[in-house]
């Protein structure tokens, strides 16, 4: 006999008549009628050629083939549902990993997780920073924070940041509005060092110095003077000490800017014109999980409080 044919509902019948001793209060357990308990006994005791009940006129008794069988029955169920509660703690709990772009993460996310930790203690978080667009399902990452279009096939996507909230904007320490050469107009950007975030390729899209300085009517300052980084955390850093202007994503500084670490000097900022915006992005297949729904509920309503 394969463990496919074995007949689990006519089991659990009668290890629930067997425990209660009674069709209707085995009924009333398992939800149906007493009529179908007395159906899948009786389907039961056909599948094995045995009698498992004595039906009494007011009461039922198990038989000998019913007494022998009841103890390992009970058993079997008791580990199954032990299994089925490790395998719904695993989906409840355990751990989440996190895709996420390097920069995003540290000033966005990172600084708010000790409130999804407060509130799901029972979700071990693993946050895998890097700017590479990974393969959640082949890499066993459970949910992403993608900068993109949306568009990501076999996907469930929910819109956390829109294009609005990606706008590039100047930004300093309070420092440099002040002292012997103070930054109050862009024409003073003549005095400052410039920080660029060296994207590593040619994309003439990317928000850069030279495009806002031609916004801002500047064609003249030098758009390429000033030290280069490869991740804009660092270029961030740089502009809270105080060492130069740095041009960052608005919700990629909004913490520093609330805190007083950084300030706009200017308004003008630039639109990104692919309209890339923040996604939060999971398998299909595991987006239903607990810790997976869990973890995207929180970012959703940790964002929608930011934009508040």
């Amino acid at each position: 006999m394969t463990r496919q044919l074995l007949p689990l509902n006519g089991l659990r019948a009668f290890e629930a008549a067997a425990r209660h001793l009674s069709f209707a209060k085995a009924a009333e357990e398992l939800n149906v009628t007493p009529a179908a308990i007395s159906h899948q006994i009786k389907a039961l005791e056909a599948f094995y050629g045995v009698a498992l009940f004595r039906r009494m006129t007011r009461a039922i008794l198990l038989t000998d083939a019913g007494q022998a069988a009841l103890p390992n029955l009970r058993e079997g169920f008791d580990r199954l549902a032990q299994a089925s509660e490790t395998l719904r703690a695993q989906c409840a709990g355990g751990t989440l990993t996190i895709s996420v772009a390097p920069s995003f993460g540290a000033k966005w996310l990172v600084p708010r997780l000790d409130r999804f930790h407060a509130a799901h203690p029972e979700i071990e978080v693993r946050i895998d920073a890097n700017d590479r667009l990974v393969d959640m399902t082949r890499e066993g990452v459970d949910l992403g924070l993608r900068f993109g279009r949306g568009g990501y096939p076999g996907m469930r996507v929910d819109l956390l940041f829109s294009a609005e909230r990606t706008r590039t904007s100047p930004v300093c320490s309070p420092r440099l509005l002040e002292g012997s050469q103070p930054l109050a107009a862009p024409a003073d950007l003549r005095n400052h060092t410039l920080l660029h975030l060296d994207w590593g390729d040619t994309d003439e899209t990317a928000p850069s110095w030279r495009m806002w300085l031609l916004a801002a009517g500047l064609p003249d300052v030098d758009p390429t003077r000033g030290p280069r980084f490869s991740m804009s955390t660092m270029a961030i850093q740089a502009a809270i000490e105080g060492q130069g202007v740095a041009l960052a994503e608005e919700i990629i500084v909004a913490d520093d800017l609330a805190k007083g670490h950084l300030v706009r000097p200017f308004d003008l900022s630039l639109s990104d014109p692919m309209n890339f915006a923040y996604y939060v992005a999971s398998p299909e297949a595991t987006a239903g999980q607990p810790k997976v729904a869990a973890f995207r509920d929180w970012v959703l309503a940790e964002a929608r409080g930011d934009q508040a």
